[in-house]
């Protein structure tokens, strides 16, 4: 096995050239050294070592892992680069150290999977590197970097308030961003934007599905080998932390010609490692993994080469990730669908219960609220032939976190964290007065209820709104405005309707800006003894519109095009800055 090569990036990292093998027995002091390693097998090779390279695999595995924070700083280690100066972070503790790709364990990328919950319980089970999944830069650039002080994480939010990327402090050594992208310049904009948060960043060049390649990005970039170098240089250039891609394995008739060419290309871009999916662009996991293109690459560059594929033929626990390293001479293993059906895949005692890493995941999942759709998807994918159980035909009907904590035995957790979080944001309210007020303009004329919007309440296609629209319609009153703000602490919204100059509110906060808007139209709804639309109701004429146009919200965009009579009005979104307590209309 080839165990020379570039350690890590950054200004201080060497290129070694290949040792040669030695048939001499391996000193005592060298076993040891490699016993440290993260695979155990590794203490079976008989070859020689620079004193930095022998380093780099000491401290590169799972135990190693745990001092870098006291070897890092020294100069001549290359597992603990220090950052390049200006990278400081804002709301987290700053990483000081740079990633080590020899020798790793590792969790691939992979959409709906690798968000916070599932990148997390890797790191529980040994994965040394965790990959977040692939995020667009046209999306990432719409967002603001937000510190959720509740949750102690920070969160990149969209305008439509759907948190696009979350971490906390506790991944940030040992996170890597993936980037989808087809320029340069937006590529760099958005390194910069989360570089403060993340360990790497990495460049999508492997993904072959639709989504990605139609907007020039995943696959499609490695038939443009000059806007990849465009890229990765520019990424290497401009920002703090060590740069990486992902490619697959170019369709050429001359076999591995093309792909070691373009190999070599990106290598002189600086990147700190390549990881190199093992199929073709046109290949799926039922097609074999090319153990011998992903060696060939190896045996190439002297950069790190992460080997990724084999979860179907070749990994199915522990062991197996060692000897797929051997098979393809890589550096690290990039481990997906197996790493998603059962995270413990990581753990090198085996594989732990089903039931067991589920109610694990499921405990993270309520801890940083995530959306209970991606939890349940993430489950299912772990459930796989168990769906058609008992269990597996509960999670399938959960509609809320809630629900498939009960699902799993978990309803007291999920009880106690939501009381916990709740408390925290209280106490977090509680500080800061002046920016979690009440508005403090004179609220004498505006009717308060102290009510929330269960979807669950309503028919599928019948909310508050609607009905207030439509009797608005009825009764030839101007149309409903409603005015939301957006608290900046805990990033809730508040809503308050007009309607007959007449204003209603809910006191309580939501989670979103249309629940905020449900909440004050039921407010309007029941002080005027009007019926809301919940299920049991009577509202013929409105059921009859709904048949009419079943996919448009009266809230929505599309209803609210001009010239429309009787359309829906609704003021733009504020965002509530510090010391700006009022509900104020949008400009």
């Amino acid at each position: 096995m080839r165990t020379t090569g570039k350690g890590s990036s950054g200004p201080r990292t060497t290129r070694f050239r290949r040792s040669a093998k030695s048939n001499r027995a391996a000193s005592p002091k060298s076993r040891v050294g490699r016993a440290r390693a993260i695979f155990p097998l590794a203490a079976e090779r008989r070859t020689t070592m620079t004193s930095r390279e022998r380093r780099c695999r000491a401290y590169g595995g799972r135990q190693g892992s745990g001092r870098l924070v006291e070897r890092g700083n020294r100069q001549d280690d290359p597992c603990g680069v220090q950052l390049k100066r200006g990278c400081s972070g804002g709301g987290m503790i700053v990483n000081n150290f740079s990633l080590c790709y020899h020798n790793k364990l590792i969790l691939a990328p992979m959409v709906r999977v690798g968000t916070l919950p599932m990148r997390l319980l890797a790191l529980d089970y040994g994965a040394d590197i965790v990959y977040c999944e692939e995020l667009i830069d046209l999306k990432m650039l719409q967002c603001k970097r937000v510190v959720n002080e509740v949750l102690s994480t920070v969160d990149f939010v969209a305008p439509d308030d759907r948190v696009v990327f979350r971490t906390c402090a506790r991944e940030q050594s040992r996170v890597v961003f993936q980037l989808g992208t087809s320029d340069a310049e937006r590529a760099l904009a958005v390194a910069r934007l989360v570089e403060n948060d993340v360990a790497g960043i990495d460049v999508n060049m492997g993904c072959p599905k639709e989504y990605s390649t139609k907007g020039g990005m995943g696959a499609a970039l490695l038939s443009d080998p000059d806007k990849i170098e465009k890229i990765l240089s520019t990424l290497v250039k401009g920002t703090c932390r060590p740069v990486t891609c992902k490619i697959r394995i170019l369709p050429s008739v001359r076999k591995l010609e093309d792909t070691l060419s373009l190999v070599k290309r990106i290598e002189r871009t600086g990147i700190a490692a390549i990881a190199v999916h093992g199929r073709k662009r046109e290949q799926r996991p039922q097609h074999p993994v090319s153990c011998e293109a992903i060696k060939a690459i190896a045996e190439t560059l002297s950069i790190p080469v992460i080997a990724n594929g084999g979860s179907h033929d070749h990994i199915q626990g522990y062991l197996d990730i060692e000897d797929f390293r051997q098979t393809t001479a890589a550096s690290s293993v990039m481990v997906a669908r197996a790493a998603m059906w059962n995270p413990s895949i990581f753990l090198k005692e085996g594989l732990r219960p089903l039931e067991e890493v589920m109610q694990k995941y499921i405990r993270y999942a309520v801890q940083y609220d995530n959306h209970y759709t991606n939890t349940k998807y993430c489950l299912c994918q772990m459930l796989r032939e168990q769906l058609e159980s008992p269990q597996g035909r509960l999670l399938h009907a959960a509609q809320s976190s809630q629900e498939i904590c009960e699902a799993f035995g978990l309803g007291a957790f999920y009880e106690e964290t939501t009381r916990e979080l709740h408390a925290r944001r209280d106490e977090l309210l509680a500080r800061t007065p002046e920016e979690a007020s009440e508005p403090a303009e004179d609220t004498s004329g505006v009717i308060k209820i102290a009510v929330k919007f269960d979807r669950r309440a309503y028919p599928s296609q019948i909310t508050p709104k609607m009905c207030l629209l439509e009797w608005c319609r009825r009764e030839k009153l101007a149309q409903p405005v409603y005015e939301t703000v957006q608290r900046p602490l805990d990033r809730l919204f508040c809503s308050v309707v007009t309607v007959a100059e007449q204003k209603y509110q809910s006191t309580l906060w939501d989670k979103s800006k249309k629940l905020a808007e449900q909440a004050a139209a039921i407010v309007c709804l029941r002080s005027r003894g009007l019926p809301e639309g919940r299920l049991g109701e009577e509202s013929p004429s409105l059921h009859k519109r709904k048949r009419e146009c079943p996919d448009q919200d009266p809230g929505s965009p599309r209803a609210q095009e001009p010239g429309l009579p009787g359309e829906l009005r609704k003021k733009p979104l504020v965002a509530l800055g510090s010391g700006e307590e009022s509900l104020r209309e949008g400009r």
